[in-house]
């Protein structure tokens, strides 16, 4: 069984030039098991290290399912199980994506998804399988869940008012429901 949650690392094809990837896919996507079609691709910058821009979802009917990278600077990039009965329902994985290692983060819907840059000027692209719907527009506060976030001690992070009032983990109930694939550790 494969994790709902997957880190698809980077294949590379180096010479003397640099390299070239291929980012994504469909054939290939769903050969490994992530049936997901994309609508929408988007693209943040943040400025200051340790902004933190999370933890977020959309609700049913416009759920998202999101494939994210990072392709300036270094990100420490979460996923948190929101799905009502799951064994792992607010469990954690996380990653460290950067522009040099490539590696990209596939978040299924009915996850929490959110990110802690680790330098500055970090861009972050990811594709959506749902597009922006603002009322189903959620998310839970990122220290209402026991995350291991990189932070410099004593430090808080940069965070948008809209995600310093999201309410915590404890006070949301979840309209996702489980599918029988428990989080596991990303690989």
């Amino acid at each position: 069984m494969t994790s709902p949650v997957q880190l698809i690392p980077a294949s590379r094809h180096v010479d003397s030039r640099g390299w070239f990837t291929e980012v994504y896919s469909e054939r290939n996507f769903t050969a490994n098991g992530r049936a997901c079609r994309f609508v929408q691709d988007n693209h943040s910058l943040s400025v200051a290290p340790f902004t933190l821009r999370g933890l977020h979802f959309q609700v049913p009917p416009h759920s998202q399912a999101k494939l994210v990278r990072c392709v300036r600077g270094r990100i420490y990039d979460v996923a948190v199980d929101m799905r009502s009965g799951s064994p792992t329902y607010g469990h954690w994985v996380a990653a460290e994506l950067t522009a040099e290692n490539g590696s990209q983060m596939f978040v299924p819907a009915g996850f929490a998804h959110g990110f802690l840059t680790l330098e500055s000027d970090c861009e972050i692209m990811y594709k959506v399988s749902d597009f922006y719907a603002p009322d189903c527009d959620a998310g839970i506060r990122w220290d209402s869940v026991p995350i291991a976030w990189p932070l410099p001690d004593g430090a808080l992070p940069e965070l948008s008012p809209k995600d310093a009032a999201l309410p915590a983990l404890e006070n949301f109930h979840s309209p996702f429901v489980y599918d029988g694939h428990p989080l596991e550790p990303l690989g």
